[in-house]
């Protein structure tokens, strides 16, 4: 199948089999590893990148089912002047030890900033529910969203 999607702002076209999925386009296509391989079931979010700006796990979503969408990975995002509003949080509140969900996390808040869903605790928690940290607990990852989103804790 031939496909024509923009990845972090950069036109993409490519001929992939029907069952190519799109961590796999975007880490063995593109390079672009930042989205990890985890439960493979959409429960992690290690694989979270935004697709037309709403997260989707990239382990269960066919790169054919982006064409014509935007994606936005960690490393696109990384680029985004933004971005160093994300990265001073999650580094003043130690909110990542081995980094291996991070990009999720960070894809994830933010899109629900971007969706004026991150005004309470409740709706950051909520929001970040198909997130799992394996390291940090919970505590330094809200704290960072908070900061991000403007909240006192």
């Amino acid at each position: 199948m031939n496909i024509t999607l923009t990845v972090n702002g950069r036109s993409v076209t490519a001929d992939v089999e029907p069952q190519t999925l799109l961590l796999d386009f975007l880490r063995d296509g593109l390079g672009l590893t930042g989205a990890k391989r985890s439960c493979e079931v959409q429960v992690c979010g290690t694989c979270t990148v935004l697709v037309d700006g709403g997260p989707v796990s990239s382990c269960t979503y066919l790169a054919h089912e982006a064409d014509g969408r935007e994606v936005l990975t960690v490393e696109g995002f990384a680029q985004l002047p933004e971005f160093e509003l994300f990265e001073e949080a999650f580094n003043r509140h130690a909110a990542l030890q081995c980094g291996y969900c991070t990009p999720g996390f960070l894809l994830t808040i933010k899109s629900l900033k971007d969706a004026g869903q991150l005004g309470s605790e409740d709706e950051i928690r909520h929001g970040l529910d198909g997130n799992i940290c394996r390291c940090t607990g919970y505590r330094a990852i809200l704290e960072a969203a908070r900061d991000i989103a403007g909240v006192s804790s």
